[in-house]
């Protein structure tokens, strides 16, 4: 294992914030992450463990040890005639997996196609777009302590799902290495099996009916939401950016209502406990933010939700930009919106 000092972390956020660590390692296994732990350095040091740098915004240098997850692997364990469990490594790239998952007529995780970052990240984020979450097809978990270096396994009523949330980001947050996310995953052309495909979000359905598929088929979703993401995500090799940055503000009934009166276009998504999703993307756009640029920050052009680095930002501008966005959707509609990024 090879430790460095003085680190930049600008290549490993996709923000491309140009902070740096005061020591820095990569471990490729648990095995290597025991041999950590009993390190010096290791011991004597805050803790950072960092996957694809795709959900974090670097507001300062690190002045401990940022440990970069790159334990691979997929592998195939329990299997029957309908499904399978497939488990993934914490450092295999998430749309490798899923990619790996349709190869192998796999449904579950096709509409989370595209979306940035690693295994290890998506329970703790409970990923989710276009109708699917993480949570519907999550088997368990494997994850290392911190402190104590016990090996436990979460279930999923011990991860605690919500809306982007999972107990990793509250009452256990910074307090386990993710090593492994096992998923049931659906054997789509097996005999007998008469999967659900999900194609009422988003412009999934347009895209497929544009190609003259009726046919569907884990690949034609996938590709569709591949195209769609394309189309209104900027790619964070060209310009800096984290995806969404905020979260889709859930409100209630009432609250729905009185803002429905003044805003009859407004769009929601009517929630199974009766109350209501709003984008916040839309609210962001009415407050006049889509595509404002502020010195070296702004509100994409064709996402308002995403906020990029035009050139040499620093965490803090971004920071900064987040929380005026903020203030004033508060401003104008009573609603908080939260942030979806870690900030650090």
């Amino acid at each position: 294992m090879i430790i460095e000092e003085g680190k930049s972390l600008k290549n490993y956020n996709t923000f491309g914030i140009d902070a740096s660590a005061k020591y820095f390692i990569e471990i490729n296994s648990v095995e290597e992450f025991s041999q950590l732990q009993e390190e010096k350095i290791y011991k004597d040091h805050d803790k950072f463990i960092l996957g694809g740098g795709s959900n974090v915004l670097l507001t300062q240098n690190f002045n401990g040890l940022v440990i970069k997850n790159k334990i691979p692997g997929i592998e195939v364990g329990d299997y029957s005639t309908t499904d399978a469990v497939v488990k993934a490594g914490a450092g295999v790239v998430w749309h490798e997996l899923v990619l790996w998952a349709i190869g192998r007529n796999l449904g579950g995780i096709e509409n989370l196609s595209l979306i940035p970052g690693l295994v290890g990240a998506s329970p703790m984020q409970n990923i989710g777009a276009y109708g699917v979450e993480i949570k519907d097809c999550f088997e368990q978990l494997e994850a290392i302590h911190l402190q104590t270096g016990e090996r436990v396994v979460f279930k999923a009523a011990d991860c605690k799902f919500g809306y982007r949330e999972s107990v990793f980001k509250n009452k256990l947050k910074s307090n386990f290495l993710i090593s492994s996310v096992s998923l049931r995953l659906i054997k789509t052309d097996a005999p007998g099996v008469n999967y659900r495909f999900k194609t009422d979000y988003g412009d999934i359905k347009t895209i497929l009916a544009e190609q003259n598929i009726f046919e569907l088929s884990v690949k034609a979703v996938s590709d569709a939401v591949i195209r769609i993401r394309s189309s209104k995500l900027p790619d964070p090799r060209v310009i800096g950016n984290a995806g969404s940055f905020f979260k889709n503000p859930i409100v209630s009934q009432a609250k729905f209502e009185s803002l429905a009166a003044v805003y009859p276009i407004m769009p929601s998504y009517a929630q199974a406990d009766g109350n209501f999703k709003i984008p916040a993307g839309w609210l962001i756009e009415q407050c006049g933010w889509k595509g404002k640029v502020i010195g070296n920050t702004g509100s994409h052009a064709k996402q308002s939700l995403v906020l990029v680095n035009y050139g040499n930002a620093t965490g803090n501008e971004i920071r900064s930009l987040a929380s005026e966005i903020q203030q004033s959707v508060m401003e104008k509609f009573g609603i908080e919106i939260v942030a979806e990024v870690n900030i650090l």
